[in-house]
């Protein structure tokens, strides 16, 4: 685990420290000044001798963040691609399968992502395909055995938010890799909140398509995601549209490209790439196994003193180890209500989550929006006590 000399030193190269007190983590973390150097360093680059000029020096640098992308996803380096929100990753990935036909099964967890779920809604109404929410055990989690018994000739999709968006939950993602693995069915992983949160291996998880925005967990800048897709896969895809860096032009017509890449753009956001890459980096360099041994008793320390507070209903899923989202309602109080209170009188951030972020599992559960507090390698009890204090002041107003 992260001493507490090495948790001060983290804290103090972060700038947004002593500024705010940041329980938004897995919406958007605060970044190191070591990112934010990089990022400006290169924007000034730019400025001096040209954008395309200030690239080719750096583009080793990008290749190296790359090598640590994959790294950290137990993937090879020709698999992963630069994409510029986990959500356009996803869609493009989705975008490339075969084309759905009517009768056509998709299969998806009920804590599903909303961005996820439109794009899927969207091309089964056009083609008359069906999407079906796998069961949940008790504690609210995938059912893998409910799911085996539900795929036949006609599903053609599964997909799992690993981590769901509204609460503490990690499913069982490994799990349903096999029993897709075993049927020969396409298998998306949404893993925006795992990255830099807990250990991700691909392999283990047996996914085909894997995406996750950087400015979560691993603090780095917005604009920046990382897309697994896995060769066997690229290989049953049709891109949607290409550019230059996706089909170079050869005497005899556009060549494809073999690796990852061919998701990417043509116009890249070099400055940020070099961002993503210091986090990257940092986070590799600290190790994502100390990272989740700091982050999981942290929150729940804060469950625990959250669920000691008059009016506060805690709504995390799951009945064992859970990830650093904590999810409660404050009674008579709105979520977004919450959320601008203890920002404006406390200075502390927080996530509002509607039902729009994971609709089947919110409409399932009768909820119409939940207070989100993530917690961070870097959040401390002091601050937990602080926001636990908060609450209670804004509980106590409603009651």
């Amino acid at each position: 685990m992260l001493s507490e000399s090495e948790v001060h030193e983290l804290r103090r190269e972060a700038p947004g420290i002593g500024h705010v007190v940041h329980f938004n983590h897995s919406g958007a973390s605060l970044m190191s000044r070591a990112v934010l150097e990089k990022i400006g360093a290169q924007l000034r680059r730019e400025a001096e001798i040209g954008p395309h000029e200030a690239h080719v020096p750096v583009m080793a640098q990008i290749e190296k963040a790359r090598a640590d992308a994959a790294n950290l996803l137990g993937a090879g380096q020709e698999d992963v691609a630069f994409v510029g929100s986990g959500s356009t990753g996803w869609g493009m990935a989705f975008a490339a399968l075969p084309s759905l036909g009517a009768g056509d099964r998709i299969l998806v967890g009920r804590q599903e992502w909303g961005s996820n779920l439109t794009v899927m809604r969207l091309a089964a109404e056009r083609a008359g395909a069906i999407i079906e929410a796998i069961p949940c055990l008790a504690d609210g989690s995938v059912d893998a055995e409910a799911l085996d018994r539900m795929i036949d000739a006609r599903v053609r999709l599964i997909s799992l938010t690993w981590l769901p968006a509204n609460g503490g939950l990690i499913n069982d993602a490994a799990a349903i890799g096999k029993i897709a693995r075993r049927h020969g069915v396409a298998y998306f992983v949404d893993a925006g909140q795992a990255l830099g949160q807990i250990p991700v291996d691909v392999e283990e998880i047996g996914c085909d398509v894997l995406k996750g925005a950087a400015r979560k967990f691993l603090r780095g800048p917005r604009g920046t995601a990382l897309l697994y897709v896995r060769s066997a896969m690229r290989a049953r895809m049709t891109m949607p549209f290409l550019n230059v860096v996706a089909a170079e032009w050869k005497p005899d017509g556009p060549v494809l490209r073999k690796d990852a890449r061919i998701f990417e753009s043509g116009e890249q956001p070099v400055a940020l790439l070099l961002g993503l890459g210091e986090a990257l980096a940092q986070a590799r360099a600290i190790g994502i196994e100390r990272i989740r041994a700091r982050i999981a008793p942290l929150a729940d320390l804060l469950r625990e003193k959250l669920s000691s507070i008059p009016g506060i209903t805690l709504r995390d899923l799951g009945a064992g180890p859970k990830s650093g989202l904590v999810s409660f309602e404050v009674a008579g109080i709105p979520a977004d209500t919450v959320r601008v209170r203890l920002a404006a009188e406390h200075g502390i951030n927080v996530g509002a989550n509607g039902v729009a972020y994971t609709p089947l599992d919110m409409t399932a559960r009768g909820l119409a929006g939940i207070v989100r507090a993530s917690v961070s390698y870097l959040t401390t009890i002091e601050e937990i006590d602080r926001l636990v204090q908060a609450v209670r002041q804004v509980a106590a107003k409603a009651a």
